[in-house]
C-alpha cells in the first residue's frame, strides 16, 4: 500500500488516505461505466437547456479542492465546446461573499457544485444565491455523498440533475483525493464529446506500483519549501498538487504554485537550499518549449535545491535537467491530453504528500487533530442577501 503494510498504515493513522490514493484507477473504473450508462439521459439535459437559450454559461464551482476542478477543467471546456456556451469558474468561498460580481442575473446560466460531502455551507449558500438572483437557473451537482444536502435540494427540481460518484470516492480522510479525480472525469465526460482513455486506468495503476521508491529518494532530501509549476490546465492543477502537501505536512512546509511563465514574476523569490521545485510537463510540443525553458532555468539554479519533472514518458533532454524525471506511462500508448496527463500527476502530488506527512510524524487521516481545519469546514456564517 504505497510502499506500506495495511497494519502500518492503521498504526499511524494514514490508512483512509492511502488506500483513497491506491484505490483510484479501481475508482475510476466503477465511475466510468456509471458514466457511459448515464451519458444519454445526461446529454438530453445538457442539450435541453442549450436548445431554451442563444447563450448559455456554465459556472463551475465548490470550495477549497472542488473549487480547483473547475480551474482545472476550464481552459479544456472552453476549447472543446460551442461558442455559445460559456465556461467559468468561480469558488463558493468567493460567490457567497460578492454575488454580484459573480452571478449575472439575466444569463442563462447552469451552476455545476463540486462537492464531496455536499455539506459545506458555502456550497449550499451558492446554489441559494443562483436561484434567488439568476432568472434561468439550471444545476449539475457532481458529488460523492448522496445524503448530502446538495443532492437533496436537487430532488425535486426538474432544472437539476445529481451526479453520484462510487460511494468509495467520499473519501473519509482529511484530504480529497479519490473524491478530487472522480469528479474532474465526471464533468469532463459531461461537457465533452471525448470517451474515457482506458489506458489512463493501466498507467495509473502501474503508476501508483512505482512511485514508492521514487518518493523515498525524494524524501532524503529534507526539504521545507515545494513549488508546483505547470501550463495550462496543468498550472490549474498545480494549485490542487501544492493544497495537498500544505494539508498533509500540516502547514509544516510551504506549498506554492505557478504557472511555468509566471513563476519568473515575483514568486520564483520563495527558492532557498531547501526548496523542491516539481514541473508537471505537458505533451503539447508548443506548450511543452515553456515547460522545458522553466526547467532548465531552476535546474540551472546555482543552489542545492532539487529539481523534479513529471512528464509523459521517458525524454532524454527532460531526464539530463531533473534530479528526478517521473514518467506517468511506460510509453507504450500516448496519451494525447494533458488532461489524461493531469490525473496522473495529481496521483504523484497525493503519493509525496502522505510520505511526507508520514516523516514529519504527522497522522495523514487526521493532520489537524486540533481541530484547526476540518474534513468539512466549520465555523462559516451565513448572512442574507436583499438585492
Amino acid at each position: 500500500m504505497i510502499g506500506f503494510t495495511e497494519e502500518e498504515m492503521r498504526s499511524k493513522q494514514a490508512i483512509h488516505t492511502a488506500t483513497e490514493i491506491t484505490q483510484q484507477p479501481e475508482v475510476w473504473k466503477e465511475l466510468t461505466a456509471s458514466l457511459s450508462e448515464q451519458k444519454q439521459s445526461l446529454n438530453r439535459f445538457i442539450d435541453s437547456i442549450y436548445a431554451k437559450h442563444n447563450q448559455v454559461r456554465v459556472i463551475l464551482t465548490g470550495a477549497g479542492t472542488s473549487a480547483f476542478i473547475g480551474d482545472t477543467l476550464v481552459p479544456v471546456l472552453r476549447r472543446e465546446n460551442k461558442g455559445n456556451v460559456q465556461f467559468d469558474a468561480a469558488p463558493t468561498t468567493e460567490i457567497v461573499s460578492n454575488p454580484e460580481e459573480y452571478l449575472q442575473e439575466d444569463v442563462p446560466t447552469i451552476m455545476v457544485s463540486f462537492a464531496r460531502s455536499g455539506n459545506s455551507p458555502e456550497s449550499v449558500a451558492t446554489v441559494a444565491l443562483g436561484e434567488q438572483i439568476i432568472n434561468d437557473f439550471y444545476q449539475v451537482v457532481i458529488t460523492c455523498n448522496k445524503d448530502g444536502k446538495l443532492a437533496e435540494n436537487t430532488k425535486q427540481d426538474e432544472n437539476a440533475v445529481t451526479i453520484l460518484t462510487p460511494d468509495k470516492a467520499h473519501d473519509k480522510g482529511f484530504a480529497m483525493t479519490s473524491s478530487f479525480t472522480c469528479m474532474l472525469i465526471t464533468a469532463h465526460t459531461l461537457f465533452t464529446s471525448k470517451s474515457f482513455n482506458e489506458h489512463v486506468i493501466t498507467a495509473a495503476e502501474k503508476l501508483i506500483e512505482s512511485l514508492p521508491g521514487s518518493v523515498r529518494e525524494i524524501l532524503n532530501v529534507d526539504f521545507e519549501r515545494i513549488v508546483y509549476l505547470g501550463s495550462g490546465m496543468l498550472g490549474q492543477l498545480s494549485h490542487e498538487a501544492a493544497l495537498k502537501m500544505l494539508e498533509l505536512s500540516a502547514g509544516k512546509v510551504v506549498a506554492l504554485h505557478e504557472s511555468s511563465l509566471g513563476f519568473r514574476h515575483g514568486p520564483k523569490s520563495i527558492l532557498n537550499d531547501n526548496s523542491i521545485v516539481v514541473v508537471f510537463m505537458s505533451q503539447d510540443t508548443y506548450t511543452r518549449k515553456y515547460d522545458m525553458d522553466i526547467l532548465r532555468e531552476v535546474a540551472g539554479d546555482d543552489s542545492n535545491m532539487k529539481v523534479i519533472a513529471l512528464t509523459d514518458k521517458e525524454d532524454a533532454e527532460v531526464s539530463a535537467l531533473a534530479d528526478w524525471t517521473i514518467p506517468v506511462t511506460d510509453g507504450s500508448e500516448s496519451l494525447s491530453e494533458d488532461f489524461h496527463l493531469a490525473l496522473l500527476y495529481v496521483i504523484f502530488a497525493q503519493t509525496l504528500a502522505l510520505h511526507k506527512s508520514l516523516q514529519l510524524g504527522i497522522t495523514p487521516d487526521n493532520p489537524s487533530p486540533d481541530g484547526r481545519v476540518n474534513r468539512v469546514v466549520q465555523g462559516v456564517t451565513i448572512y442574507d442577501y436583499a438585492e
